[in-house]
Formats: C-alpha cells, sequence, structure tokens
C-alpha cells in the first residue's frame, strides 16, 4: 500500500477515526461478466497487512474468477441484497446475515455471482500476503504475487528436468 491512499492518519502519523461515507468508491471491469465497485477501508485507515473493503456487486456480474489462495485468508459478510457463491462444486445463496471463511490452503475454488436484479452489498476481509499463490481451477492459471507473474499448472516440471545431471 503506497502512504498517500491512507486519509485518516493525522499530522502526527496517527490513525484517527473516520466515517466510512467518507471514503471514495473505486471500481474495476474485465468484459461484460466480471466487475464491481469497492471503499478500501482499511487502507483508507492506514492498514497494510489486512484489507477491508465494502464492495457491491451489480446484477448479473461476478467478483473475480473461481480460485482459491495458498497463503491468504478471506472472509466474506453479505450486508445487503443476495448473492451466488460457488464454492468447489456446490453452490450456495447468501442473503443479509450470512457469513462465509474461505481458509488459507483449503484447495476449493470460490467465486461470488450476483444472480438476482438488485446490487449485493458485502463486507469482504483478507490478508494481503505478498508472497500469495492463487490457483484458478477453471483456467489452470497459477499467479504468483511475488513474481507478478502467472503461469499454466498444466506445465508441471520435475525438480531436475532440463538439469544437466
Amino acid at each position: 500500500m503506497s502512504e498517500s491512499k491512507a486519509k485518516a492518519i493525522n499530522a502526527e502519523g496517527h490513525t484517527e477515526p473516520f466515517l466510512i461515507d467518507d471514503v471514495a468508491w473505486d471500481g474495476y471491469s474485465h468484459g461484460t461478466s466480471f466487475g464491481s465497485r469497492y471503499k478500501q477501508i482499511g487502507e483508507h485507515g492506514g492498514c497494510q497487512r489486512i484489507g477491508v473493503c465494502i464492495e457491491e456487486l451489480a446484477p448479473g456480474m461476478r467478483a473475480c474468477p473461481n480460485h482459491y489462495h495458498y497463503l491468504e485468508e478471506e472472509q466474506l459478510m453479505v450486508m445487503e441484497g443476495s448473492l451466488t457463491l460457488r464454492l468447489g462444486d456446490k453452490t450456495y445463496v447468501m442473503s443479509a446475515g450470512s457469513y462465509v471463511v474461505f481458509p488459507a490452503g483449503q484447495k476449493l475454488g470460490h467465486s461470488i455471482f450476483n444472480h438476482t436484479d438488485q446490487v449485493c452489498r458485502y463486507l469482504l476481509i483478507g490478508d494481503r500476503n505478498p508472497h500469495d499463490v492463487i490457483v484458478y481451477p477453471d483456467s489452470n492459471r497459477v499467479s504468483v504475487r511475488l513474481t507478478g507473474e502467472g503461469y499454466n499448472k498444466a506445465a508441471v516440471m520435475a525438480y531436475w528436468e532440463g538439469e544437466d545431471t
């Protein structure tokens, strides 16, 4: 996180309380299926290791591709509306008050989709591990955050493969 994103820090460098309404909305989209808008409330307050954000998922949109993390944990609580959670080969409808945890290393892909005609608002909490490895089971992609690179999981090599013996 860059220092410029922390807004709730006073002249002495201490975090002060702030109103969530004062945090600016940001957002992303990819094609016609993926995208959301969000407020990085933890980052606004100066947090660097734990991400806390409020997200809004528009009707018919997916937040991200199905994935799981080796090192990061995530937690999600639906605040308003409802969405469909895909967890492995099962789906669950979650509505206001529903909570789910995605433990680090649980090799079970998760993703969310707004199946309704109303915006769904939820709280998302998670680690921000710069060394995380994320697996995307649908595309067979592996993302290595430390290097900023992605790989095809099918291109697995044995330890000594390609080395002189």
